[in-house]
């Protein structure tokens, strides 16, 4: 919601390639950031993903040991690759719906996507799994504030641990180039008394607000292009024009459809009211400790599918993919729900596909306009901006996968109005419903230029943000537009760090909590040795 104050909300440019449309891209804004409000999907980068950072210190090889310290794993799967004793919990939580999972995971077999049974240890795509979560097996949350913050804060341990919350850092301050502290305010959302403070360093500061708050803080710090912080009416401190560049989302689209469920097997029933929660609360009822997605995959085409998409895709494919068996082309999650406002459809049981694709080509930007915290920001999604036309070709792909996977599906019962791209009457892709489920072979839908057409319209006026902003202040060498070394350390300053996923200088095939979680273990092992707080033999 707008007046959430737990979320922050960052409002894009109009942009022709979406319809005229300006993007909203939320951001987690409270204690815990995106981990206290995502929808909790465990998913694992792939092995080729950190290895593409093309970074020292920073290989899948020398993520693993943080990509496991900082989970207690309850799943199946290779346990070299998984830790038993980390602080978050993954788990299938308290609930989960057979029939539906099994019926996807049949679909789609039928579609040439197996089972597999742990897609998060790394060298695994191309397959279906049962979903894993942020959720302990009873039923709590994994945040990292509950997981890594209170139990510090409430041990006693920890005298110097202060946390201020409810505040908006303004910038960085410097002195002879050095960082010396941070100047803040309390959030006039919630504080009347709003008047500035400053906290003052003496060995380090470390920003990590994201890779939408953090370009601006550095700008509003004098750190970032000289020609966007003049006009904004900043002074330059440092030259470093990869601030607030290279942007990158995964592109999200979600595809709701009737089915035969019961009300017990989605959550249409609680968010459309037809369910008390508080009830379910004070009964510690089992539903609770699910996010209604059970399935999880990670796609790729076959040969004829990046034949059918053209000769430009081809090529594009042949040097990214096709001797990358490890880089899917698509990621999603079955949704045992309508995925939107349940007051704009009939009370019912639905389920809906989550697609997103991978490693976008697309490029956007977020700069400051002045130098206050009010200032408007200059940004730009940049989604389906890539002059090749290949994040749109992907998607297109992706819809018609998922279509065939769902079309299969015994609990299917069509595609829900409004929810679709609206098709011709006379097209073979026209939607149907259906009051029994399919009989006999389905066949693939066949669809023509005129169709393809119609879902790409569909996608530049649906295409949305999948809460994966990454790589606004990317981790590589200065020339080549990087913001920070493999220390983290930003260019042309001193004791000044980042540390969120504003660094990851290329994208990942998975939801970005686990790969944000990771990159703070190994910051806070790189910052503590730097403070000469622990050694590397100690870790």
């Amino acid at each position: 919601m707008p007046t959430s104050n737990a979320t922050l909300f960052y409002q894009g440019n109009e942009e022709s390639q979406l319809s005229n449309r300006q993007l909203i891209v939320p951001s987690g804004g409270t204690l815990g950031g995106g981990s206290s409000i995502n929808l909790m999907m465990y998913s694992r980068a792939q092995r080729v993903d950190f290895n593409s950072w093309n970074t020292s210190g920073w290989s899948t090889e020398e993520m693993l040991p943080y990509l496991k310290k900082l989970e207690t794993y309850h799943g199946p799967g290779p346990q070299a690759v998984h830790g038993f004793d980390g602080p978050i919990n993954v788990s299938g939580g308290t609930y989960r719906v057979n029939r539906s999972e099994q019926d996807f995971i049949q679909a789609a077999g039928q579609v040439g996507y197996p089972e597999i049974e742990d897609l998060a240890a790394l060298d695994f795509n191309n397959g279906v799994q049962r979903a894993l979560r942020y959720i302990a097996p009873d039923g709590k949350r994994q945040d990292t504030a509950y997981r890594y913050l209170h139990p510090r804060l409430q041990s006693g341990k920890y005298p110097n641990l202060h946390v201020v919350v409810d505040s908006q850092v303004k910038r960085v301050l410097f002195e002879n180039q050095k960082a010396s502290g941070v100047e803040f305010r309390p959030n006039p959302k919630v504080h009347l008394d709003t008047a500035s403070r400053t906290v003052q360093a003496r060995k380090m500061v470390i920003v990590s607000c994201g890779a939408l708050g953090t370009p601006s803080v550095l700008e509003r710090s004098g750190v970032g292009n000289p020609e966007i912080l003049k006009k904004a009416g900043v002074g330059v401190i440092a030259d470093v024009p990869g601030v607030g560049a290279n942007y990158q989302d995964h592109h999200l689209m979600i595809y709701p459809y009737l089915s035969s469920l019961n009300e017990n097997e989605t959550i249409d029933a609680l968010v459309g009211g037809r369910m008390d929660p508080v009830e379910l609360i004070k009964q510690n009822a089992s539903i609770l400790g699910w996010n209604a997605m059970d399935i999880t995959c990670k796609l790729r085409p076959t040969d004829s599918d990046v034949s059918a998409m053209g000769s430009k895709f081809q090529e594009a494919w042949d040097k990214e993919f096709k001797n990358e068996p490890n880089k899917p082309l698509a990621l999603g999650s079955l949704v045992n729900a309508f995925p939107g406002d349940p007051s704009t459809v009939p009370a019912g049981q639905y389920f809906a596909m989550s697609v997103f694709t991978g490693y976008p080509y697309s490029r956007g930007s977020i700069h400051i306009t002045g130098p206050e915290l009010d200032d408007r920001l200059d940004f730009t999604t940049g989604f389906f901006s890539d002059a090749q036309g290949m994040d749109i070709k992907k998607h297109i792909w992706a819809y018609k996968k998922q279509r065939e996977i769902f079309r299969r599906m015994k609990t299917y019962r069509g595609e829900l109005p409004g929810g679709h791209p609206t098709f011709a009457p006379n097209s073979n892709a026209a939607h149907v419903q259906l009051d029994d489920g399919h009989t006999g072979d389905v066949q693939d839908i066949i669809y023509t230029a005129e169709d393809d057409k119609v879902i790409e319209d569909w996608l530049r006026s649906h295409v949305e943000t999948t809460w994966h902003s990454m790589g606004t202040c990317k981790m590589a060498p200065r020339h080549e537009n990087g913001v920070v070394d493999q220390c983290l350390n930003v260019y042309g300053v001193k004791r000044l760090k980042v540390a969120d996923l504003s660094i990851p200088p290329r994208n990942v095939a998975a939801n970005t909590m686990n790969t944000a979680v990771a990159i703070a273990e190994k910051a806070s092992d790189m910052f503590l040795e730097e403070l000469g707080l622990c050694s590397k033999a100690g870790r």
